[in-house]
């Protein structure tokens, strides 16, 4: 490839497009506009272009810039340009001294996405059980938009058999239920390329049933004859899309068909399909919205023909029929090629393409057409082929070949270069090639020269050379080996020769021996914890370096060390359930590899030792007895069977002859024997081994039998898959699938070939062949049945009598044209072309059908004599000819038939722009539609004033055809209007172009704060937040955050009121909490203050306690206890009274049993019944809550400076009514009883 590049980087080229953008360009107004243009050629080419067929000039527009070395023009719309502004058809031109090569016509436009037209639309009241169907109709886009329905709340709408979206948007009910009745259908419109979307209005639908019309309703419903015998509420399916019974539908050749069929009915009908006389393509073919749509993926020509929907229910059945034509742009059968001629040399260019109507064919020379060019006469054109004789130096040119039809064109490159240039081998010299043996292998000889070389082979000398069935010679000058043996290795020298010289290469082949495993791993099941060995030998050629690879259930081994990998084995130690499954070793050499799996299973260890299960020992004595031609006896003595019966045995063989080293599996014998009758095949080298298998696995294999040679024999069986077919129109290629070496039955295996033609031919003409999968029979007439044989045979006779199958030989084009074309116009973009059939004599093969050529192709079946030609352009004229086509190709054309077409209605202009506007007045700009259709009338312009909640009243005016902008006056200032334009014709008005405008304001609105009072309430759903806002947005909402949170701000949008309930804050937490008002484009316009809202830790509503009966008699009960109490206290103390120790104990004043004054009790605060904390209320870690001099409580400890935090992060001072002290800080005293009761329920 380098030497290639370097070859064409010193010779002269003439230019080659090599990058190009799309035919059809849409660009993102957004975004700097790149059209690509690259060439390549020698010398490097300079590069132009045009738009709209005329020179454009870069200089005159500072924005637009050409890259340097390169075609690719760049325009900057960064400063605010319009991109429609070069919005055009741009064609790239690439020059050099040799030629001129041209892009395709690249179609510049600029994406759009329209709003939506402002409608009102009524509220829609359907019956129960009735079809409903709700219109979206979307804004025309480019490219046109995604339609999809939602609520509201941007919830898709559900969808069933019942109800879904047809392909053109609208909403169909089959039959409306009352859970259908909701007021906000909306039809969303996505454009992909800009990634916007826009929504219709929304759409109420409100579902009655007869149960709830009132009496006067339901004897008016009753006595009419809306309703048939059946309830009120069924009926049979009747089609409400299509609406007629037959409809018909184009598509082209690749793309893909949709056909849609939507039922009325109740029950909902089911949809089925079916195609007639066909099958419906099962891989391409998918059936979407609950069957009702019937999607196929690259249509091809056979998916032309009837396609049926049917729709059923109890009641009844009804059907439709689609009538499917396929058509196609041109695609290229073979594209014009670069072709290099020497001096006095010929040659050709041909331009093959393919379509329906068949492809015109146009010629052109450096960009121009060729008939404006100077004549040449070393050059001729005949249709799709250019043909050059007796070529001069300097006659070097670029030729373009344009295929069209009406639905598309195809350009192509292709120079001619006159070169005189000796023979160049440009493959590297001395290549050493590896092949693994019995595979294909391809020597490249890459050349250059002109005249074009001619190249030979020879192998080990230049004293012989190569030819014969054993290999193929490629026009590239590749030598292909089919299969490689030892005896094709060593050195090949390619020859190239011209007369202007001769220049040769040699490269080297190896054949290496093939990798093979020869003992894979096997079954194992092992107890966890226990170890595992997988076994994997395999055989390999010595010269290669080998790589074994271990997978587990297809992916890398655990990294793990108690995986162990050699070079033959993989060990697993202290294994574990995790490493069951399936492991495979994987052989690789840098030619080829080789791989076998095996099954490891990890059981639990028995509690108790049990008996050991071991796969079985290898069986010995193998003893060979009864030979035969084909077959002999083989005895064998079992091994241990290690406390698990044998199941079965398996023989194996090795042929030595033709696979030395590989193991075949031959036969299995149950496991009670030990003999075994083989049946052998000749020409064999046995060697016979055995293995034994139980339930733990297979045995290691039993030592090699002694060899036994079977003699050679003529072959048992033929070649299978044998076929014939044509790819000339005068030959017949014969193919077979070859025998393997073991089915040969002896040396010498060859092909006998044999054909003759059906019906005509008695005798059968044969050729042997080897080596070779295919023969091609020359000179056969066209299109005509033969009888084909393909017999095995070998050095020792022929194989079985073979059956004959049928192939016929290769078509030619139909010689004939269709006659008697008549054209009947039946509107403005249908038409109907009739002819008569040509004759099967010139057919000359299969006839597929007619195509008509028009600016596209229409195809039609072969018994077809008639078609309508539908999507033609109003007020134009056409030329049209017929052709028939066999598998070939096609026939001569018909005389050309001229039509016109009529008037239509025009398309929408092409700008509508708002071009000036002040405070009272504004002036709009139009252009004229880019489809006119016919001869423009004039111009029909509305508008209308755009509220926020309603449109006015719509003015109309008619304006003259030539009249392109128009200014309104006297209009209030600062109001928004919406503006229509259309254009007509005589057959009627297109469709609509709108825009919107505001005028400007008079003065600056007064600055005042849009936000009123913002307040918040708390109740059992959630934080209240309401507010007041006199500001112009739509979009309000409410946001949030935890205060001193680093969080984003949590949004939720309010739905026109002025309040909003905030659910799911967490309590004991404070939030910061804001209302924002935001634009059109979701950015942030004003905010409100922000209000600082506290959640309770409350789990329940509070409850005044010191009111509840349980409360009451706990503290009835505990000052009953405290009574008995003091009572005993009294009882003891006047006992004590009595003793000396008592006395002598007062006098000396025991420290331990002081009385405890008022001021030194610690815990003070306890001892008062009204102050006790609850419990689980939290103490200071001292433990001791001080009232003297401080007068400090435990509400106090709630606010001092180390505020301690409970298990949910809140404060203490929340739970300890520290909302009082934040209005007042002068009061110290501590809560009520009841209060602080409260605060810790």
């Amino acid at each position: 490839m380098v030497l290639l590049l370097c070859l064409h980087a010193v010779l002269p080229q003439p230019p080659t497009i090599t990058h190009q953008s799309p035919k059809d360009y849409i660009i993102d107004p957004r975004e700097n506009i790149v059209i690509h243009c690259e060439a390549k050629g020698k010398p490097h080419p300079s590069f132009s272009w045009t738009r709209n067929g005329m020179h454009f000039d870069m200089d005159k527009d500072p924005k637009v810039l050409m890259k340097p070395h390169s075609g690719t023009l760049v325009m900057d719309i960064s400063g605010g340009e319009r991109a429609e502004a070069y919005e055009g058809v741009y064609q790239c031109s690439a020059h050099n001294e040799l030629g001129t090569a041209v892009s395709s016509s690249i179609v510049l436009r600029q994406s759009r996405s329209p709003l939506w037209s402002k409608e009102r639309i009524s509220p829609i009241i359907a019956q129960k059980g009735q079809s409903l169907i709700l219109h979206c109709r979307p804004p025309a886009g480019l490219p046109p938009p995604i339609i999809f329905w939602m609520d509201n709340n941007f919830q898709r709408l559900p969808q069933s058999r019942r109800v879904s979206q047809a392909l053109n948007g609208d909403l169909y009910f089959s039959n409306v239920q009352l859970e259908d009745s909701r007021s906000n259908y909306i039809c969303y419109a996505r454009f992909p390329h800009t990634q916007t979307i826009q929504q219709k209005q929304p759409i109420s639908v409100r579902v009655l049933d007869m149960d709830s019309l009132n009496d006067t309703m339901a004897d008016y419903f009753n006595d009419t004859d809306l309703f048939s015998d059946k309830p009120v509420d069924e009926r049979a399916p009747v089609f409400m899309v299509p609406s007629e019974s037959v409809s018909s539908k184009m598509v082209l050749r690749g793309e893909i068909l949709e056909m849609e069929c939507i039922a009325d009915g109740l029950p909902t009908p089911a949809i089925s399909w079916v195609k007639r006389n066909s099958e419906i393509p099962s891989g391409r073919a998918s059936f979407l919205s609950f069957d009702k749509t019937l999607r196929i993926t690259d249509v091809s020509e056979a998916d032309a023909g009837e396609y049926r929907c049917i729709a059923n229910n109890r009641h009844g059945s009804v059907h439709h029929t689609i009538r499917v034509t396929v058509n196609a742009a041109p695609y290229w059968i073979s594209a014009p090629r670069n072709l290099v001629l020497a001096p006095k040399e010929m040659g050709i260019i041909t331009c093959r393409a393919a379509g329906h109507p068949k492809p015109s064919i146009h010629w052109l020379m450096n960009g121009l057409p060729i008939e404006n060019t100077p004549k040449d006469p070393s050059r001729s054109v005949e249709g799709d082929t250019l043909i050059f004789s007796e070529v001069q130096t300097g006659s070097s040119a670029v030729y373009q070949c344009n295929a069209s039809n009406q639905y598309g064109y195809l350009l192509s490159n292709a120079f001619v270069s006159v070169l005189a240039e000796p023979p160049r081998v440009l493959t590297p010299p001395n290549i050493v090639y590896q092949v693994i043996m019995n595979k294909p292998m391809l020597l490249e000889c890459v050349t250059f020269g002109s005249p074009v070389p001619t190249i030979t082979w020879f192998k080990d000398s230049r004293s012989s050379m190569l030819e014969g069935n054993a290999y193929v010679f490629h026009e590239n000058g590749t030598l292909e080996i089919d299969m490689s043996q030892p005896s094709n290795s060593g050195k090949y020298t390619c020859v190239a020769r011209n007369n202007l010289g001769i220049s040769e290469n040699h490269v080297y082949l190896e054949v290496k021996e093939p990798t093979r495993i020869l003992r894979p791993p096997e079954y194992r099941e092992v107890q966890r914890n226990r170890d595992v060995v997988f076994e994997c030998k395999a055989k390999h050629d010595p010269s290669l370096v080998p790589t074994m690879t271990w997978l587990k259930d297809d992916g890398e081994l655990p990294d793990d060390e108690r995986f162990r990998v050699d070079s033959d084995s993989l060990t697993i130690t202290d294994v574990t359930e995790s490493d069951a499954g399936t492991y495979t070793c994987i052989m690789n050499t840098t030619l080829d590899q080789d791989s076998a799996s095996a099954q490891l299973t990890v059981v639990e260890a028995p509690p108790t030792p049990a008996v050991i299960y071991e796969q079985p020992g290898a069986p010995t004595d193998l003893e060979l007895t009864d030979p035969g031609a084909r077959s002999i006896q083989l005895t064998w003595t079992p091994g241990e069977e290690h406390n698990s019966p044998i199941k079965k045995f398996l023989i194996q063989y090795e042929d030595a002859l033709h696979q030395s080293g590989v193991w075949h599996n031959l036969t299995e014998v149950p496991g009670t024997k030990t003999t075994a009758h083989l049946k052998l095949s000749p020409y064999v080298h046995y060697s016979f081994r055995v293995l034994a298998l139980n339930d733990v696995g297979f045995s290691h294999p039993s030592m090699p039998s002694h060899q036994y040679r079977t003699s050679p024999a003529a072959p048992d069986e033929n070649p299978t898959e044998v076929k014939g077919h044509g790819t000339e129109h005068n030959n017949l290629v014969i193919t077979w699938k070859p025998l393997m070496p073991l089915q040969a039955n002896g040396p010498g295996l060859q092909y006998k070939v044999m054909w003759r033609q059906q019906g005509i031919e008695k005798d059968w003409t044969s050729v042997s062949v080897a080596n070779v999968s295919k023969f091609v029979v020359s000179g056969t007439p066209t299109f005509v049945p033969y009888e084909v044989m393909v017999q095995a045979l070998n050095d020792y006779g022929l194989g079985p009598k073979p059956g004959a199958v049928i192939g016929y030989s290769g078509e030619d084009f139909p010689s004939a044209a269709p006659g008697d074309v008549r054209v009947l116009v039946l509107n403005s973009t249908l038409a109907e072309v009739r002819w008569s059939p040509v004759s099967p004599e010139s057919v000359r093969g299969r006839l597929q059908g007619y195509k008509v050529q028009l600016s596209s192709h229409h195809i039609f079946s072969p018994n077809k004599t008639s078609g309508k030609l539908p999507d033609l352009l109003p007020y134009s004229v056409y030329s049209l000819r017929v052709t028939a086509f066999n598998g070939r190709g096609e026939g001569p054309s018909s005389v050309p038939q001229r039509f016109e077409t009529p008037e239509g209605v025009p398309g929408v202009p092409s700008f509508f722009k708002v071009s000036a506007l002040d405070l009272d007045s504004l002036t709009l700009e139009w252009g004229p539609p880019h489809e006119r259709n016919g001869r423009l009338t004039g111009y029909t312009f509305k508008y209308q004033i755009d509220s926020k909640n309603d449109l006015g009243l719509l003015e109309e005016l008619d304006l003259p055809s030539n009249q392109s902008s128009f200014t309104l006056h006297n209009l209030p200032h600062s109001t928004r209007y919406k503006f229509y334009i259309s254009a007509r014709t005589q057959r009627g008005v297109g469709p609509t172009l709108t825009e919107e405008a505001v005028t400007v304001l008079d003065r600056a609105p007064p600055v005042t704060p849009a936000f009123g009072n913002v307040s918040s309430s708390m109740s059992e759903d959630g934080a209240l937040i309401s507010w007041e806002y006199w500001g112009p947005e739509k979009h309000l909402y409410v946001e949030y955050i935890i205060d001193n949170s680093d969080e984003d701000w949590h949004k939720e949008k309010v739905n026109g009121s002025q309040f909003h309930v905030l659910k799911g804050l967490k309590k004991g937490l404070a939030y910061k909490v804001r209302v924002v008002a935001q634009g059109h484009d979701d950015q942030a316009v004003h905010h409100s203050e922000e209000l600082l809202v506290k959640v309770s830790a409350m789990v329940s509503p509070q409850v005044d306690i010191a009111t509840q009966g349980w409360f009451i008699g706990l503290m009835s009960a505990i000052a009953l206890l405290i009574l008995i109490l003091l009572i005993i206290c009294f009882i003891k103390r006047n006992k004590g009274g009595k003793y000396p120790v008592k006395e002598k104990e007062d006098a000396h004043g025991d420290p331990e049993i002081q009385p405890m004054k008022e001021d030194d009790i610690t815990f003070g605060e306890y001892s008062d019944e009204d102050r006790k904390p609850l419990k689980g209320s939290r103490t200071p870690s001292s433990g001791t809550v001080k009232r003297d001099g401080s007068d400090d409580s435990l509400v106090d400890y709630g606010d001092s400076g180390d505020t301690q935090f409970n298990e949910d992060g809140s404060f203490i001072g929340q739970y300890s009514g520290r909302s009082d002290r934040d209005v007042t800080h002068d009061s110290s005293e501590p809560p009520s009883p009841v209060n602080a009761m409260n605060s810790f329920v």
